[in-house]
């Protein structure tokens, strides 16, 4: 496991559009996922150690906000031979596992990862509902321990966003396994 850092991006930078398809065929466009406040989209995939503890925490994010107006999507690039607890098969049991409400995307081309300049598993991107980037680093402050977490970076820029505020001055980069890259 190679521990990476997300990429710094410009606050305002364009969402790349894209269309992909979750693990059963089902085609998905950026457009149509964009929710009326905004969206939250994350670079995640099932096998890596900081994705995993983090799966409970978006889960619980997308549902808090889903009713005002933030839509989720999960997008998986880690579509490799070497990987096959990331195949879409096994995204499929997760969904049912974990019991995933959002779309959990395959980016097998990795293409949309690579426009998005995504690194590491997990990697979020809040974008508001004009496609604008507002927020890009990590979900909280202590991936290991929830019970230890002092802030929740990812909960606060979406309720800046659904509240109508400035997003957040300060953003730390996210971290995780980088993405395996074919």
């Amino acid at each position: 496991m190679a521990l990476v850092h997300s990429a710094d991006l410009p606050l305002g930078s364009p969402m790349p559009p894209f269309r992909l398809n979750d693990p059963s065929g089902k085609p998905f466009s950026s457009q149509e996922l964009l929710g009326s406040t905004g969206l939250l989209l994350v670079f995640i995939c099932n096998h890596c150690p900081y994705a995993k503890a983090q799966w409970p925490r978006l889960i619980r994010l997308a549902e808090e906000f889903a009713g005002r107006g933030v839509a989720t999507v999960a997008i998986n690039a880690n579509i490799h031979p070497s990987y096959p607890a990331d195949a879409p098969p096994r995204m499929i049991e997760l969904v049912a596992k974990l019991g995933i409400s959002f779309p959990y995307l395959v980016d097998a081309s990795q293409e949309v990862a690579r426009a998005f300049r995504a690194q590491c598993t997990p990697d979020p991107y809040l974008f508001d509902r004009q496609g604008r980037l507002v927020y890009h680093g990590r979900i909280d402050d202590n991936w290991q321990d929830e019970d230890a977490v002092g802030r929740q970076e990812l909960r606060a820029a979406m309720a800046a966003l659904v509240a109508g505020e400035e997003p957040l001055k300060e953003q730390h980069p996210s971290m995780g396994c980088s993405i395996k890259w074919r």
